[in-house]
C-alpha cells in the first residue's frame, strides 16, 4: 500500500520558517520524482517545487530563493525548507510522488502564516 504522510506543518509568524517532511512508503521512492504543491483557501493547487530521481531541482518563480526541496532516498522522504514565510504563503502542502506511469498524493499539511 502506497503512503505518502506529510508533517511540519503548523502556526508561524510572517518572517519565521518551517521544515516540512513526507514520509514515502510502497512505492521505489529514488526513482520517483517528488514535488511539493501548495493549496491557499479558495485557490487551486498550485505546484510550489519539484525534485527529480537524479536530485535536479525546480522552484516556481514565487517561492525561489525562500523554499528548498530535498530528498533523502535512504529515508524515502523529501523535505521542504521554507524560510521567510509571508501570510500568502499560508494553505495546505501536498506532497507528490510521480513518475510515467504512476501519481500519488499525501493527505497534506496545513501551514498557517500568521501573527
Amino acid at each position: 500500500q502506497v503512503q505518502l504522510v506529510e508533517s511540519g506543518g503548523g502556526l508561524v509568524q510572517p518572517g519565521g520558517s518551517l521544515r516540512l517532511s513526507c514520509a514515502t512508503s510502497g512505492i521505489m521512492f529514488s526513482v520517483f520524482t517528488m514535488g511539493w504543491y501548495r493549496q491557499a483557501p479558495g485557490k487551486q493547487r498550485d505546484l510550489a517545487a519539484t525534485i527529480d530521481s537524479g536530485g535536479s531541482t525546480n522552484y516556481v518563480d514565487s517561492v525561489k530563493g525562500r523554499f528548498t526541496i530535498s530528498r533523502d532516498n535512504a529515508k524515502n522522504t523529501v523535505y521542504l525548507q521554507i524560510t521567510g514565510l509571508k501570510p500568502d504563503d499560508t494553505g495546505v502542502y501536498y506532497c507528490n510522488a510521480r513518475n510515467r506511469w504512476q501519481d500519488y498524493w499525501g493527505q497534506g499539511t496545513q501551514v498557517t502564516v500568521s501573527s
